[in-house]
């Protein structure tokens, strides 16, 4: 139940978050010369006026297909990291979150690469002409396999590796010092927010520890698209994006990722809570206590995605 819980609350936070992601990426990896928005929302107002709503959740299907394997994933291996380091301590908790980060990226990194990817394709022009070069996600992985192998499928490993480990690790660390703070009783009427206020502080948190990393990750993924590439590695991007757009490079589309981040991980928060305590009205809120100890709820409410 909890893997199912996991994976619905996912859902319910592709859907709420998907918009901002687009806005993030389009504003990420825009020329700086001839740039197409001014900011985080004039993107989404070009982007509905010219490619419709649907617009915005281009790639979606990329993350939601992700979802299952990603939360198996980091349930299982932070649950058995927690169980192999013992006591449940704050520092503990970073490090099951940061092996949990790590060992996720072998879907993580194709799956945000058709995202990213599809989330490009028809940038700037109206949905009636627009040329469709992907059908869909799986269509996308695809080709790019077909011309680059598994290289291709996996550019931008080393980066979503460098941003996913260390950005678990922060989550679960604010996520358990934030719950631990703020107290959980099982009779508390607030229960659900203060859940809700942990999840969405810690997602900007876990953000902002690691989003220049998630700059040059979303340029070297959408870079090659149209045939032309811009940078042969990690260092080559990072210096080439600071050489023409000086260090502010590494807050482009932060805004519109902040804005994300917390409703995402509170429409994640809130869907897995309320579908444990429906389908289990007799031990969902007997796993809450007051006590520092209580890894029972938290590994049932912790989002799978930041």
């Amino acid at each position: 139940m909890d893997f199912l819980a996991g994976c619905l609350g996912g859902a319910a936070g592709v859907l709420v978050g998907h918009p901002f992601d687009t806005v993030k990426v389009r504003l990420q990896v825009q020329s700086v010369d001839k740039p197409l928005y001014r900011g985080t929302f004039h993107c989404f107002q070009s982007i509905i006026r010219q490619e419709s709503v649907f617009g915005l959740y281009k790639g979606s299907g990329s993350p939601m297909m992700g979802l299952t394997f990603i939360n198996a994933i980091v349930f299982g291996v932070q649950g058995n990291a927690m169980r192999r380091l013992g006591e449940d301590t704050p520092m503990n908790q970073f490090l099951a979150g940061a092996a949990a980060g790590a060992i996720q990226c072998v879907i993580c990194c194709p799956m945000e690469l058709a995202k990213t990817r599809m989330q490009m394709q028809g940038t700037g022009e109206k949905k009636s002409s627009s040329r469709k070069v992907y059908k869909n996600s799986l269509d996308c992985l695809a080709r790019i396999y077909q011309r680059e192998g598994l290289r291709g499928v996996n550019r931008g490993m080393v980066t979503t590796l460098i941003r996913e480990t260390p950005g678990f690790g922060v989550y679960f660390l604010a996520y358990d010092l934030l719950t631990r703070s703020l107290g959980c009783e099982p009779e508390d009427p607030y229960m659900i927010p203060k859940l809700l206020f942990a999840g969405g502080m810690s997602g900007i948190a876990s953000w902002l520890s690691t989003y220049p990393v998630d700059v040059i990750k979303s340029r070297l993924q959408a870079d090659g698209v149209g045939g032309k590439y811009q940078y042969s590695s990690i260092m080559d991007c990072t210096r080439k994006s600071i050489e023409r757009e000086g260090w502010r490079v590494f807050t482009r589309g932060l805004t519109s990722t902040l804005l994300r981040a917390f409703p995402v991980n509170a429409a994640t928060f809130a869907t897995v809570t309320l579908f444990l305590l429906y389908v289990r009205p007799d031990e969902g809120p007997k796993d809450c206590e007051a006590a520092p100890h209580h890894a029972p709820l938290q590994q049932q409410a912790q989002p799978s995605s930041l």
